[in-house]
C-alpha cells in the first residue's frame, strides 16, 4: 500500500469556500495520470487553515474518488490528544492512513516524539505515516527514533524531508523490514529509489502526476536511463515549485492547468511574477501547457 507515487493534493478554494468542483475534477485527474494513491489535508493542502468540516470534506471527496486506491490523511497537530481524535476521525471517514507530522513548535526531545508517536499509533485507530520536515516544525526525527517506531505493528512508513541523503540510508538502514520510506523531497527521491526507497509523497505530482508516475515505474522496472532523463525533465518544475513556500507555486500552477483559482488562505499569499514566471516556462517545457495558454 505505500510503495509508489503519492499525490499530496492541494485544497483549492473559490470565494474563501473549499472548492470542491475543483478538488473532485483535480483527484480524478490525479488517478488518471498514475498515481498510487492520495494524501489529503496535509502541508500542500494548507491543512493549518481548514475547519473541521472543510477538513472532513476533503478526506471523503478523497476517499470517494480514490476507490481502491490509498488515501492518507493529514492528522498532525503539535497536541497528542488532538492528533489521536483526528485519526479516529479520519478512520471513520474511510481513511486507509493517517500522516503525522512531528509536533511543531513544542519542540519535544527524541523521548517525546518516541512517547508521542506511541501514543497516536496505541489510541488512533489507523496505520501511521511519520512525518519529518524539521524545516518547518522545528525539530528533527531522527533514524535511530524511527527505527524504534519501525517496531510498532501500526507504523509502517516515513515521509522524511530532512534533505539529508545520509538520512535516508540511515532509515533504510536502520528500520524494520516492510516499513516504507518515502521521500518527501521531490528532487531527491530519484536517488532515494536508487538507494532502495519504497516511492513519495510529492507536490509535483499533484502538477505533472504521470511524469513522477512514470519516475518511479522506469526505476522499479530497472531503467535508470529512463528514470534520469525523466528527472532532469521535471528538474525545472521542482525547482518553480519550491521556488517560493509550498503549496504557493503550486496553487499558481493549478489555476493555469484549470483546477480551481490561484486562491490561497493567509498568511499565504499567490506568488511573486518572477515565481510565475518560473511555473509557466516549467509547465511548458513538460508539455503540460502551450506557449500562449493563461
Amino acid at each position: 500500500m505505500f510503495t509508489g507515487t503519492f499525490a499530496a493534493i492541494a485544497t483549492p478554494f473559490s470565494g474563501g469556500r473549499l472548492d470542491e468542483a475543483a478538488l473532485r475534477r483535480l483527484a480524478k485527474h490525479l488517478l488518471a495520470n498514475g498515481v498510487d494513491g492520495l494524501v489529503a489535508c496535509g502541508t500542500t493542502g494548507e491543512a493549518p487553515t481548514l475547519a473541521d468540516e472543510e477538513w472532513q470534506q476533503v478526506i471523503q471527496v478523497c476517499r470517494e474518488i480514490a476507490q481502491d486506491r490509498p488515501v492518507i490523511a493529514g492528522t498532525g497537530t503539535n497536541d497528542t490528544k488532538t492528533v489521536i481524535a483526528r485519526c479516529r476521525k479520519a478512520a471513520e471517514l474511510g481513511a486507509d492512513a493517517a500522516l503525522v507530522v512531528t509536533p511543531y513548535y513544542n519542540k519535544p526531545t527524541q523521548r517525546g516524539l518516541l512517547a508521542h508517536y506511541k501514543a497516536v499509533a496505541d489510541e488512533g485507530g489507523l496505520p501511521i505515516v511519520l512525518y519529518n520536515v524539521p524545516s518547518r516544525t522545528g525539530v528533527n526525527l531522527l533514524p535511530d527514533t524511527v527505527a524504534t517506531l519501525s517496531r510498532h505493528s501500526r507504523i509502517v512508513a516515513i515521509k522524511d524531508a530532512a534533505g539529508s541523503m545520509d538520512q535516508f540510508g540511515d532509515l533504510l538502514r536502520k528500520s524494520e523490514p516492510g516499513f516504507a520510506v518515502l521521500s518527501g523531497d521531490d528532487s531527491l527521491c530519484l536517488p532515494l529509489y536508487a538507494l532502495g526507497g519504497h516511492g513519495v509523497i510529492s507536490a509535483t505530482a499533484t502538477a505533472a502526476p504521470r511524469t513522477m508516475s512514470q519516475l518511479f515505474s522506469a526505476v522499479r522496472d530497472s531503467d535508470l536511463d529512463r528514470a534520469r532523463k525523466l528527472h532532469f525533465q521535471l528538474v525545472p518544475l521542482f525547482q518553480a515549485l519550491f521556488a517560493e513556500t509550498n503549496p504557493s507555486p503550486l496553487k499558481f500552477a493549478l489555476s493555469l492547468l484549470g483546477f480551481g483559482s490561484n486562491e490561497l488562505r493567509l498568511p499565504l499569499v499567490p506568488v511573486a511574477s518572477a515565481t510565475e514566471e518560473l511555473v509557466r516556462n516549467a509547465l511548458t517545457g513538460l508539455g503540460l501547457l502551450t506557449s500562449g495558454d493563461d
